[in-house]
């Protein structure tokens, strides 16, 4: 027979799990906190950094870049003044991946 608890964890599971679910709600209550443009904001500059990390791959992913780019450009064009301060950082950032990819597939 097993160690197991009725929960079907043993002992060390069921606190890696205790631990996980506790993560998992303090990182809900932090992004509850605050404000939705911040957590708007930081979306978008993922989206620049995948654009920006399948650029670099070797070959360049360019489809997977372009994917990325188009999302960015959509939601920043989409959203505008609701950007608030951020706009201008966020259509500076989206004019520099598309000419970095624009670059990159005229190597291509």
């Amino acid at each position: 027979m097993s160690n197991d608890d009725s929960d079907g964890f043993n002992g060390d599971d069921g606190t890696a799990l205790s631990d996980a679910q506790a993560a998992l709600e303090d990182a809900r209550r932090r992004i509850a906190e605050a404000p939705a443009r911040v957590v708007v904001v930081n979306h978008l500059m993922g989206m620049y950094e995948l654009a920006a990390i399948h650029l670099s791959s070797v070959p360049p992913k360019l489809d997977d870049a372009s994917l990325a780019i188009d999302a960015l450009a959509a939601l920043v064009e989409r959203l505008g003044e609701r950007l608030g301060d951020d706009l201008n950082t966020m259509r500076d950032a989206l004019a520099n991946i598309q000419m970095v990819y624009v670059q990159m597939k005229s190597k291509a």
